[in-house]
This record gives structure tokens, C-alpha cells and sequence, in this order.
């Protein structure tokens, strides 16, 4: 009875003692991302697509592709973080184009555009309390991105096929959420989050695909796996 009265509340706890108890009061601590993304378009096109001949429709599919990134995170107080997260984002997007021909049968052109992304994210991330060896967490923020592959400025060598071409720039606000798992060496997170563009990307060039768009602006999901 005596040796029972003697236990700390952590051994009598059913959970057993907390991983990486003393793991939050780093200032800095960092790590790497692997992630999966799907990237696509907001798109706004013209109101009237009678003056393009016969194009009735135009869409955009998302595209599956892949994150890289490198954790960099400052520790702001008990409930929030600093996260900067470079890295490289690899996918395709693709705007369809429908195309009624007089005899009613409809076309469908593909214009796919490929991407390879440095992104640069400043994240600010706030936690929940602790539960044992899990946390929880939203974020927000802003990332610059540089298309390292634009086609924006290369010229086109095959007449017979018209590039739809984007700007290499781009600015996105990103929202996200997350859980922390707290394992016995290391720090293990899952995370959702999304990016919007901000900016119009579209290069406007004299054919039907890029002038009867008005804007292509970025948007992707993206779920990553994060190891501090």
C-alpha cells in the first residue's frame, strides 16, 4: 500500500509517461516534408464564348503531383509558431476546351502545363494544449512560388500546336490544419492545406485558348507528411 501512495500521476497514468516532454520549449527545431498535392486552376472566362467560333465550355482538371520541403519552426509562445517550409513542388494542370462542330459532334482540346515549383512559405501555427502525445493545430499565411519550368517566355517550335502559357510568378494565401504526434525519438505530423493564387497568371497571347480566358489563378491541396 505504501510502495502504491509512492507512484507519480505519470506512472499511474494509463497513457504511460509522454514522449519528448521537454520538445516544445526548443526555440528552433526543424525537420523535412514529403507530400502529396493536387494541382489546379480558379478559372474565369469570358461571359460570352459565342465569339470564339464554336467553343461552348471551358473547364480545368486537377492533376496529382508531389512536395519536397525542408522545416524551419521558431517557437513564439506556448500556443504559436513560426514555420517556414522551402521546397519544391512538382505537378501538371490541364484546361479543357470543348468544341461543338456543325455536325453536333463536340471536341474536347487538352492544354496541359507542366510546373516545377520553389516554393517559399511563411506560416504562422497555432497549437492546441497537449493531449499526452498528440497536439492539434491550424495555420495560415502566405508563400511565394517560382515556376522553374514557365513557358511564359519560350517561343512556341511546332506551329500546329498553340501553348497555353503562364507566368512564372505567383503569390498564395494558404490555410491548414494538423495533428502532431509525439513518438519516442522524433515528432511525426499530418497536415492538410490548401493555397490560393492571387495573382492572374494567364500570358495573353493572340489565339482563341488564351483569349477567351479571362484569369488562371492557382489552387492546390495538398497533404503532407512532416518528420522534426
Amino acid at each position: 500500500m505504501i510502495a502504491l501512495s509512492l507512484q507519480s500521476p505519470a506512472q499511474k497514468s494509463q497513457f504511460g509517461v509522454p514522449n519528448l516532454q521537454k520538445y516544445d520549449n526548443q526555440l528552433f527545431h526543424f525537420g523535412f516534408l514529403i507530400g502529396y498535392n493536387q494541382f489546379d486552376f480558379s478559372i474565369r472566362s469570358d461571359a460570352d464564348l459565342s465569339a470564339y467560333d464554336s467553343l461552348m465550355v471551358i473547364n480545368t482538371a486537377a492533376m496529382s503531383g508531389f512536395n519536397l520541403g525542408i522545416v524551419t519552426n521558431l517557437r513564439l509562445g506556448k500556443f504559436f509558431d513560426l514555420r517556414f517550409i522551402p521546397g519544391l513542388s512538382f505537378g501538371d494542370r490541364v484546361v479543357n476546351y470543348t468544341i461543338l462542330y456543325p455536325d453536333a459532334s463536340r471536341l474536347v482540346t487538352k492544354k496541359n502545363i507542366e510546373s516545377v515549383y520553389l516554393d517559399l512559405p511563411l506560416m504562422v501555427k497555432f497549437k492546441s494544449s497537449r493531449m499526452h502525445n498528440v497536439r492539434a493545430y491550424v495555420l495560415a499565411g502566405a508563400q511565394y512560388s517560382l515556376d522553374l519550368i514557365s513557358a511564359a517566355k519560350k517561343q512556341n517550335n511546332n506551329p500546329n500546336e498553340i501553348m497555353l502559357k503562364l507566368y512564372p510568378n505567383d503569390v498564395q494565401a494558404q490555410v491548414g490544419l494538423g495533428l502532431d504526434f509525439y513518438c519516442r525519438y522524433f515528432k511525426f505530423t499530418t497536415e492538410f492545406k490548401m493555397s490560393f493564387g492571387l495573382i492572374n497568371l494567364l500570358v495573353k497571347e493572340d489565339n482563341m485558348f488564351a483569349q477567351s480566358v479571362q484569369s488562371l489563378k492557382s489552387k492546390m491541396m495538398q497533404i503532407s507528411f512532416i518528420f522534426e
